[in-house]
């Protein structure tokens, strides 16, 4: 659990630097873009490359750290195995979608605009061949080179997209991307040096092996990122009003508003993920897992409370233009927490390799948020988006515990999870209820609603936690 801790704490430092520094593209993008349409480009564009990568790595990912730690496989063939198949398929997906570029661009309604999928494939090409060698240094315990060079990207990120719209005045979409696969690329030639296979050689029937794990997951990673992105993608296509770009971009700028959410989420599973793996040799290893569940849900609950309360500053992240869709980021951080819950007790299907558990869940997940988007999105606009992804996952953390209570009962401390989500749900309805006067009554009431929270969350659990 120290170890944990510790691990997540480092990738977490690096993970809400870097979308802290992010973040300060948001309010960039938001006041220098043109108007809100154009960031409906930028939201929708990143909302296909989220699902491409996903398609790209293919599950090898989590395949890698299964049989990294798996006995009787070796390691460093693993690796090179894993690294060397990932690259191959993803410098033939730059290929193709570079000679089809115009084709791709007029079929996505970027016609005039065959750049911006050739440079967006050729970044996600490069990031899904990354996240092998990123994976390796998280399996190899060395959470400060992998910081490191996240923040590498976003530091470099940031500082072409600078050059380019406030030095330069480039103030166009084009120049998002051009910044975007610049820094990707250099961070990739850096990545390199660190992660080249040591050992092992590449081996046709350990790939056999791997894909055999990893393809379910490619359907479970497919469904769970369209289940993240659809929204972003199909918008345009669902609403009928005439300003739908518009609205894409509120939607699109109000939910990295509720990024914080995520960004520790994100850390968490950076760390949590090879834990887990490494964890299960362990025979004590379910009453870890229940003890790392019941500490997520509390932070994640202390995250949305923080959120919630101090919106008035958050809000500042994104241009005045966009604040008509501030409503919906108490729903995203619901949609947050689930999702992270989801992931937890993801767990039991990975350690006991009945992955195709996984794929149901995210199709039936997939199922509910085509349904709600396709019914509600013409009739409430980007209300229905957000709904969705909230239903969505609320439905498939129930299915993932029920199923696999049967195949890996883990006791986690449901009384106490319940007692935290209901004076989570009473503090947020006490904040809601008044009517106040100013942000600052509204902060200062919220802010004594947060101490309640920690004074509880003290005298149930940190304090017997510092004496372990």
């Amino acid at each position: 659990m120290k170890i944990l801790a510790k691990e997540t704490a480092i990738y977490g430092l690096s993970s809400i630097i870097g979308k802290f520094l992010n973040y300060l593209l948001v309010p960039l993008y938001t006041y220098v873009l043109a108007n809100t349409a154009d960031y409906g480009i930028v939201t929708n564009l990143y909302a296909w490359t989220a699902l491409l990568l996903v398609i790209l790595t293919y599950g090898m990912e989590t395949g890698f750290f299964r049989f990294a730690n798996k006995e009787g496989c070796d390691a460093p063939s693993v690796y090179r195995t894993t690294l060397f198949t990932v690259l191959t398929t993803s410098v033939l997906f730059a290929v193709v979608c570079v000679l089809l570029r115009t084709p791709i661009a007029n079929g996505l309604g970027y016609a005039g605009h065959a750049s911006f999928i050739a440079m967006m494939a050729i970044t996600v090409a490069m990031d899904a061949f990354a996240c092998v060698p990123f994976a390796y240094l998280r399996y190899a315990k060395r959470p400060i080179t992998f910081a490191a060079l996240k923040l590498l990207f976003v530091v470099l990120n940031i500082a072409f997209n600078l050059l380019f719209l406030v030095v330069l005045k480039r103030q166009d979409v084009f120049y998002v991307f051009l910044s975007n696969i610049l820094a990707t690329a250099i961070q990739t030639l850096i990545l390199i040096p660190f992660t080249l296979p040591k050992g092992g050689r590449y081996s046709f029937p350990l790939l056999g092996e791997l894909l055999r794990y990893s393809l379910p997951l490619l359907v479970l990673g497919i469904a769970g990122i369209m289940n993240q992105t659809l929204d972003r993608i199909v918008f345009p296509y669902l609403y009928t009003g005439a300003d739908a770009q518009a609205q894409l971009g509120i939607y699109g700028a109000c939910f990295k508003v509720a990024m914080v959410m995520m960004m520790f989420t994100q850390a968490f599973r950076y760390a949590y993920e090879p834990f887990v793996f490494a964890k299960h040799k362990d025979r004590q290893s379910v009453e870890a897992y229940a003890d790392v569940m019941k500490y997520y849900i509390i932070f994640s609950y202390l995250i949305l409370l923080g959120v919630v309360v101090y919106l008035d500053i958050f809000k500042y992240i994104i241009g005045p233009a966009y604040w008509e869709g501030l409503k919906i980021v108490p729903v995203v951080l619901w949609t947050y927490v689930f999702q992270g819950v989801y992931f937890n007790l993801s767990f039991w299907y990975k350690l006991t390799d009945e992955t195709k558990w996984g794929a149901y869940f995210s199709l039936i997940g997939l199922a509910i948020t085509v349904v709600l988007q396709v019914v509600g999105v013409p009739r409430i606009g980007y209300w229905a988006s957000c709904g969705s992804s909230l239903v969505c996952y609320f439905v498939i953390m129930l299915l993932s515990y029920g199923v696999g209570r049967k195949h890996l009962n883990i006791p986690y401390d449901l009384k106490r999870i319940g007692i935290y989500t209901v004076l989570t749900l009473a503090l947020l309805v006490a904040f809601y209820l008044p009517t106040y006067s100013n942000m600052w009554l509204r902060m200062l009431t919220g802010t004594g609603l947060l101490i309640v929270f920690l004074a509880i969350f003290y005298i149930l659990d940190f304090k017997n936690l510092l004496k372990k």
